[in-house]
């Protein structure tokens, strides 16, 4: 034992370092004249979503399957491209607090994101500068399994070249983290800056 109390950090992209505008996909809608939650209706249907998160659709054929679904509320294929184009230019924002914590971090412990992805996440990374920003990136696209599924937590473990029980898991899905624990993992179901903070400052006292 190293006396550190983690020896890795496997950390969710979505919702913790890369957030969305909470009003981004309804102002779509709005913009559309479709009832608020219709695009998110189709892009997060559940079958549909986890095909793409799961590899069984790329990126471009999961947002071809969502236009699809749209053109009966959007009156024509064309207006359903259109919402669906509008909607894969969004881009959000990188939390640089979480960024730079993420940094100072692999100074200590391996940094492993684990993202409930499609095949467009690697893409993203290089676009918002972050390729190199961890110590290995887990797309759930390329393993063909999602999390909350525990295989998910050991490939990670594995790239961190550390055990699972001594892993923490940073999501802000509460399924994912509850999964994450039964799996022997610790799991901090995250809410905001200032409580990971605090999950991870032991690590970074550590002398």
């Amino acid at each position: 034992m190293n006396g550190l109390p983690f020896d890795a950090v496997l950390c969710d992209f979505d919702g913790v370092v890369h957030l969305w505008d909470p009003d981004g996909m309804s102002a779509l809608d709005r913009a559309w004249g479709l009832t608020e939650g219709t695009l998110a209706g189709a892009a997060f249907n559940g079958p549909l979503l986890h095909a793409a998160i799961t590899g069984r659709l790329s990126d471009e054929q999961w947002r071809r399957k969502v236009a699809e679904a749209l053109t009966p509320d959007c009156g024509s294929p064309a207006r359903a491209l259109d919402l669906v184009g509008s909607w894969s230019a969004l881009t959000g924002r990188i939390d640089t607090d979480v960024v730079h914590l993420l940094a100072a971090l692999r100074s200590r412990v391996p940094v492993v994101l684990v993202s409930n992805a499609t095949t467009r996440l690697e893409s993203s990374l290089a676009s918002m500068g972050l390729t190199d920003a961890f110590d290995a990136v887990i797309n759930t696209a390329r393993i063909g399994v999602a999390k909350p599924d525990p295989r998910v937590f050991a490939i990670a473990a594995r790239q961190a070249g550390a055990d699972m029980t001594r892993c923490l898991l940073v999501d802000d899905t509460l399924p994912n983290v509850e999964a994450a624990r039964a799996a022997g993992l610790s799991g901090l179901h995250y809410q905001c800056f200032e409580q990971l903070r605090d999950e991870v400052a032991p690590l970074l006292d550590h002398d």
